[in-house]
């Protein structure tokens, strides 16, 4: 008796991922560690001063994060209610926060108490930081008003109620020390510079802008509202350069890397974007388990931490460069102990015992083996082969038509399993990999299962998509049939004005030469 030979599925080629340096870069960091927290995180800013620890606002409490230290090295909790936009001085010694009841604190990193308050808004204040005088403080609230600060006598050098929605992004310039970027709800980006008694510039985004990020140079400006992530030319009066729109779902956060040339970008979709300032292309991205709040990158892109909605605070550690030690040669063993016997020829004498190779049989092999095809099919139409591994399903359903049960494997199924037939058909019919062996299925399915159409809503709903799909794939096809023809017309033109100017060059020559012979 034969020994039954299993099922062949054919290989089909895979694409290879495209790595770059930009992916080898942003890969290499650590497993992520998990900190929770006692609410959504709102904010998170590095000191931009070693040891370089970070600050993070969530519900009520400023809690302050070592490097690597998985729990707070110090905690402010003098807020009645929610606590917002937590932000370092440039020296890293001060600390400024925003709150619920419309106040905003100024903390000594080494103290507790708080050094300053500022009092003057009437509803929650969601943006603050530092101009980088070091001196005044720029805010933004829900009174749809943009204030400045005096640090040393805490008082308010100007208010700016420009805005007609609340306010809750903001930014200052690095390079001019009156210069201050706020965002509101009311769609609009408004640049403020402290020596003039209103705004400079006004940009319309067209959403709600939730972020919005000054680069170093001054020079150009990012804001971020919806699902658009927009860079403005500050210096050509607010020309719009480029519109990104990458994420599904509002993005919340910006963010740059140290050197500048990477421009990073969080959503409630729950990825974080990777561009290139340069070009403006995604280079990298990465997932998270939840819709992300904030985002912050430290010095050297050494520790990247994302704060999600669910208050869960996700930390990546950057991974130690591996350092190639030499390691001592030892001794090989000699060429011929390699060899050694691998040119002996056995005699005729000889026994020679070969180890029997135990083949392992597959489900479907198995039921292929004892000729049950309605069950060798159920068995590749389960989730794991028929979504991961369609080729299997399709080489099975091809071995049944072979042997020329595959009619019989089809026949006799219920409401669920012809759904989920169907289902499977009309996802991968288009595929020209598996169009072939497909469409016969198609064929046979319809042909046993046309009585029963009307019978089912579901089923009915199926041969729709299966109609729809064929449809689409047979216009596509018409549209690269005309292409085929535009080039065909177009490669055989060429070839006619290429073979007239070789004739032409035949029947000049030899009159050229005539000519010159005469002469002589």
């Amino acid at each position: 008796m034969a020994t039954y030979k299993p099922v062949v599925v054919q290989a089909f080629p895979k694409l290879g991922e495209r790595i770059t340096q930009d992916t080898v870069y942003w890969r290499g960091y650590k497993t992520p560690v998990q900190i929770k927290e006692f609410g959504a995180v709102n904010k998170i800013d590095f000191s931009p001063v070693p040891p370089y620890n970070y600050a993070v606002t969530a519900s009520s409490r400023i809690h302050i994060y070592g490097r690597y230290s998985q729990e707070p090295i110090k905690t402010f909790s003098r807020f009645r209610d929610a606590a917002y936009c937590a932000t370092y001085r440039d020296d890293g010694n001060l600390l400024v926060a925003g709150s619920e009841e419309g106040s905003i604190r100024l903390f000594d990193v080494s103290g507790k108490a708080p050094l300053r308050q500022f009092d003057g808004h009437t509803k929650a204040v969601h943006v603050v930081g530092f101009l980088s005088d070091k001196y005044r403080i720029y805010s933004g609230g829900d009174d749809y008003s943009s204030n400045l600060w005096d640090i040393p006598s805490a008082t308010e050098i100007f208010s700016y109620s420009e805005h007609t929605d609340y306010v809750r992004c903001g930014c200052a310039s690095k390079v001019n020390a009156d210069v201050f970027v706020t965002g509101s709800y009311d769609h609009t980006v408004k640049l403020f510079d402290a020596r003039t008694k209103s705004s400079v510039m006004t940009i319309e985004h067209g959403q709600p802008v939730e972020s919005v990020l000054l680069f170093p140079s001054g020079g150009l400006l990012v804001s971020a509202g919806g699902r658009y992530v927009k860079v403005w030319d500050v210096l050509k009066g607010g020309q719009l350069l480029v519109s990104l729109k990458n994420h599904h779902k509002t993005v919340t956060c910006l963010c740059l890397n140290s050197s500048g040339q990477r421009l990073l970008s969080g959503s409630l979709d729950r990825h974080v974007k990777v561009y290139s300032t340069t070009s403006y292309k995604v280079v990298h991205s990465f997932n998270y388990a939840t819709s992300i709040l904030s985002l912050a990158l430290s010095p050297e892109d050494e520790t990247i931490v994302v704060g999600m909605t669910n208050g869960v605070l996700n930390v990546k550690h950057r991974k130690p460069e591996e350092r190639k030690e030499t390691p001592q040669k030892r001794r090989q063993p000699a060429y011929r102990t390699y060899v050694k016997g691998r040119s002996y020829m056995p005699k005729q004498e000889d026994f020679c015992v070969s180890k029997p190779v135990k083949r392992v049989l597959r489900k479907y092999d198995k039921l292929l083996k004892s000729f049950q095809s309605s069950k060798a099919l159920d068995a590749v139409l389960e989730p794991p082969i028929r979504l991961h591994t369609p080729e299997v399903t399709v080489a099975v359903m091809q071995e049944l038509h072979r042997r020329g049960t595959l009619r019989s494997a089809l026949a006799g199924r219920d409401e669920k399993q012809i759904n989920l037939l169907l289902t499977f058909v009309a996802r991968r019919v288009i595929e020209p990999r598996f169009t072939s062996v497909l469409v016969t299925v198609a064929d046979m399915i319809t042909d046993i299962y046309q009585p029963v159409v009307g019978q089912s809503v579901i089923v009915d709903r199926q041969f729709l998509k299966l109609q729809e799909a064929i449809g689409k794939e047979i216009d596509y096809q018409e549209e690269l049939l005309e292409v085929l023809g535009m080039m065909d017309t177009l490669f055989a033109t060429f070839t006619q004005k290429r073979d007239t100017y070789l004739k032409e060059n035949k029947c000049n020559g030899p009159r050229e030469t005539t000519e010159t012979n005469t002469s002589n």
